[in-house]
């Protein structure tokens, strides 16, 4: 069996998933359409590997998959340039927060009462502890 270029990456696996999760609401087809390409089957060939994410189609297939775009463009970025260069782009432009990420940014402002505070290995041990890791 060929092995697909792009089958193993974040993107591939993460499209897979989100369209799994929307298929109560939306089919695939739908997806492509909501995402502006004219074939229907271009979400199969990412979710496969087998094309990658144009990075000027990140926002409109972020829309159509209810996801962040900012999130989808790191994603995108690996894909297209490779972990490392993906890396040196975030490096030079910044990291983007996605909405979900500031929610949480908002909430420890709230609930520190806007004081700043630093990140100690024990709060640091809580957050890996909430997520299990």
């Amino acid at each position: 069996m060929t092995k697909k270029p792009h089958e193993t990456t974040r993107l591939a696996k993460f499209i897979e998933r989100r369209v799994l999760e929307l298929k109560p609401k939306k089919t695939q087809a739908e997806i492509a359409v909501e995402a502006g390409y004219v074939n229907q089957n271009m979400i199969t060939m990412i979710k496969q590997g087998s094309t990658k994410v144009a990075l000027d189609r990140v926002p409109a297939l972020a829309k159509a998959l209810d996801c962040d775009p900012a999130f989808l463009m790191r994603l995108a970025l690996e894909q297209a340039i490779g972990s490392t260069g993906a890396e040196a782009v975030l490096e030079v432009f910044g990291d983007p927060v996605t909405s979900n990420e500031l929610a949480w940014l908002d909430a420890i402002r709230d609930a520190s009462g806007n004081t700043d505070p630093r990140l100690t290995s024990r709060s640091q041990l809580t957050i890996r502890t909430m997520f299990g890791r």
